[in-house]
């Protein structure tokens, strides 16, 4: 329908209002490409070991927000569990890493603790596995001061800072590894 409107000199025509458009698509629940790929692997699509090493690297990037998303590290868990099942010497001591930091963001220290130090011994010279380490012990620091245990407190601080250390020698670069132990334990 068309109306027409009176003016200044003549009549223009108005055009109505198109009728009401379908609401947008809900978004993508996985907004990038990395968790779509995570999904489908664990619905069947095959991923190598060394693929699943390189996915769960870019997902473990520190900061990024699957670190803090429960269900994404769950997801990640599964994945690796898997790919350790194959024989791949090459991507070993990654997934293991990898595996160690899952753990970790899950707060199963333990466990944690165990599969960073099978890394370690695979590959003693990842600055990663190194930083972990540090954060785990500091962690443990914190947890012996709140119980009033000292002696053993400063053991795992210790410890955390050789961690540290090593660490920065196998990686000076990374500014990650500049900072205190605290300050990083603070933003978790």
């Amino acid at each position: 329908m068309l109306s027409v409107v009176g003016g200044c000199g003549g009549r223009a025509p108005v055009i109505p209002p198109p009728a009401a458009e379908a609401p947008p698509p809900a978004p993508e629940r996985y907004e990038n490409q990395d968790q779509a790929l995570l999904k489908a692997a664990l619905q069947g699509r095959y991923l190598s070991p060394k693929e699943a090493l390189e996915l769960s690297d870019r997902l473990l990037t520190e900061g990024s927000p699957a670190t803090r998303d429960q269900e994404t590290i769950a997801r990640l868990e599964l994945l690796l569990l898997g790919a350790l099942k194959q024989e791949d010497r090459a991507s070993r001591a990654g997934l293991l890493r990898n595996l160690g930091i899952v753990r970790f963001h899950q707060k199963q220290y333990k466990s944690a603790r165990q599969a960073l130090q099978a890394a370690n011994e695979i590959n003693p010279r990842d600055a990663r596995t190194h930083y972990y380490l540090a954060r785990l012990f500091a962690r443990q620091e914190q947890i012996y001061l709140r119980q009033g245990q000292k002696a053993k407190a400063r053991q795992q601080a210790k410890l955390a800072e050789m961690e540290l250390g090593l660490a920065r020698k196998f990686d000076p670069s990374n500014p990650l590894y500049r900072q205190s132990l605290k300050e990083s334990i603070r933003t978790e």
